[in-house]
């Protein structure tokens, strides 16, 4: 197995640095939050004693096979999740298709990916069907597609609306490093055959912000100025009022309550993360998910620093586990592979059992090779418009 950590450059990240720090920093996010994924920041400060500050073990310690709601995943002791595991699935996807993806290429390549191959599973401890490990919410691609025969473009409709295909969106961005509008566009159709409304809106959104993340240059504020000016309607509300909150913080705990009241109003699920209210994911142009605004909301409040933004994405709880695979993809495509604490990346792969850097390394090759399309493509049609124009 290869080893999960680069020596920080004293130049620019390259893409494939950026590459690696994005996916390598999503899948420690990933675990980090697991363990503590649906709990209060209060009850996350009485179980563990005090803020969660690094890989911990399970919730329920060694009952998690049989503790409702966790049961039978073993989430902790540096294990992925579901989010991890999608996003290594869309990264399959573009090494196959190597060029951008639509709703088509979820039906032709990602689909089969979830239903054919048994793939390493760690919450299972097991080589299984990605499909027996998956949330209902991503299953229902494979039921709408598969076996309901829907057009890919509109088969997330219907779906729970919530963070589900968002969550697996960096590799969207990394391919269209540096052009967020073009990430935005490219995951809105990907994430059409998985989700619908504000859902759907959060992919393009946060894909757009893994692209801004790469751009030479960028800070938080860039990312969260570009994810504002593309996002739309209860999304957009979210994330503004998310991030208007957060620039007045610099330490997340002192944060935590303050970014949480800021995105309630937006926020279908309500107070009490487990029991969700009867208007809970529905379609809506008013609301946005949770996750996405707060993961922005903490890459501000940390300041570009890995430790500081992820660990406070991951003491928020509720849906922790997705906020820090976000967060967590946006700050480690702003400072490449090297800002991930390497005691974290080497143990999340030693006990996931998985080479983080390999996605990495095939997805920034894959995003070289469409580049060099895009110049192609463009450049054509500079020629035919110009003929056309007259010029």
């Amino acid at each position: 197995m290869s080893t999960t950590t680069a020596a920080p450059s004293v130049l620019a990240p390259t893409l494939e640095d950026r590459c690696a720090g994005a996916l390598v920093g999503a899948a420690v996010g990933d675990a980090l939050g697991g363990p503590v994924e649906g709990w209060a920041p209060e009850a996350i400060v009485e179980r563990h004693g005090g803020r969660v500050r690094g890989i911990v073990e399970p919730f329920h310690k060694d009952k998690w096979r049989t503790a409702r709601p966790i049961a039978p995943y073993h989430k902790g002791d540096g294990h992925v999740t579901d989010d991890t595991l999608m996003t290594h699935a869309l990264v399959r996807v573009y090494e196959k298709v190597r060029d951008h993806l639509d709703a088509y290429a979820v039906a032709d390549h990602l689909v089969p990916d979830l239903i054919t191959t048994p793939r390493w599973v760690p919450e299972l401890g097991a080589e299984v069907l990605p499909l027996q490990r998956i949330f209902l919410a991503e299953k229902w691609i494979v039921a709408r597609i598969h076996y309901g025969h829907v057009d890919p473009r509109e088969a997330g409709v219907g779906n729970i609306v919530n963070c589900g295909a968002a969550m697996y969106m960096a590799p969207v961005g990394l391919v269209n490093a540096g052009n967020p509008r073009g990430a935005y566009a490219e995951a809105l159709d990907v994430a059409g055959a998985h989700q619908s409304s504000y859902g759907r809106e959060a992919a393009g959104v946060f894909a757009a912000a893994v692209a801004a993340a790469c751009a030479p240059g960028a800070t938080p504020e860039s990312v969260v100025e570009e994810a504002l000016g593309l996002a739309k309607d209860g999304t957009r509300a979210a994330i503004e009022a998310v991030c208007e909150t957060a620039a007045r913080f610099e330490d997340f705990e002192e944060a935590l309550a303050p970014l949480r009241a800021a995105v309630a109003p937006f926020d279908t699920v309500g107070p009490d993360y487990r029991n969700p209210s009867l208007g809970a994911r529905r379609p809506s142009r008013l609301h946005a998910i949770e996750e996405l605004p707060i993961a922005l909301g903490m890459l501000l409040v940390g300041r570009g620093d890995y430790r500081h933004t992820v660990l406070g994405a991951v003491n928020y709880g509720r849906d922790c586990d997705s906020i820090a695979t976000m967060s967590g993809a946006i700050v480690g495509a702003l400072g490449g592979a090297g800002v991930v604490p390497a005691e974290w990346s080497e143990e999340v792969a030693r006990a996931s059992r998985l080479d983080l850097l390999a996605p990495a390394a095939a997805l920034s090759a894959v995003a070289r090779e469409v580049f060099a399309r895009d110049v192609e493509r463009r450049r054509a049609h500079e020629a035919a418009f110009g003929a056309l124009a007259g010029e």
